[in-house]
């Protein structure tokens, strides 16, 4: 469906009062600079990667009964342990930080694993503005390396 927008032209001058927009919070910000083309999809599997170890590593572990079925019948199976994916995803998470080097960690960490505006996380590292994009894709090309998604 095509939407024809208005367009308005404003004179040196003009005031404006208020501006809507629609932001999806949901979205992550890389999600966003993939959408915009500032970042390839190599990158974007890369981040997604890095993210879902960083969440699986930081699970808490289970203090219930587990309810599910035992895989092979009677006793839990050891590829279903969740400390030993714990730990498999805390060790990819490392290798994959140790890859990327120091200096290049930070802005990965607060973008990718947490979620951070690359706004907020250049002014929490006292970085220029717009230097975020730039270290940022520096930092998805070595973990693209890493993870050999070239």
């Amino acid at each position: 469906m095509n939407r024809m927008l208005a367009q308005r032209r404003l004179a040196p001058g003009d005031a404006i009062d208020r501006l809507d927009v629609t932001v999806n919070l949901a979205e992550s910000p890389l999600a966003w600079l993939v959408r915009r083309g500032m970042v390839t999809p190599a990158q974007f599997a890369a981040s997604e990667r890095l993210r879902h170890d960083f969440m699986v590593a930081g699970r808490a572990p289970r203090v219930t009964m587990r309810w599910d079925p035992a895989p092979g019948g009677h006793g839990g199976g050891a590829g279903h342990d969740p400390t030993t994916a714990q730990i498999s995803a805390r060790q990819r998470f490392d290798a994959a930080v140790t890859a990327v080097g120091p200096g290049l960690t930070d802005v990965l960490w607060r973008v990718i694993c947490l979620g951070e505006g690359l706004e907020t996380a250049e002014r929490a590292l006292g970085w220029p503005n717009r230097a975020g994009k730039l270290v940022l894709k520096l930092a998805l090309d070595r973990l693209v390396a890493h993870y050999g998604l070239a």
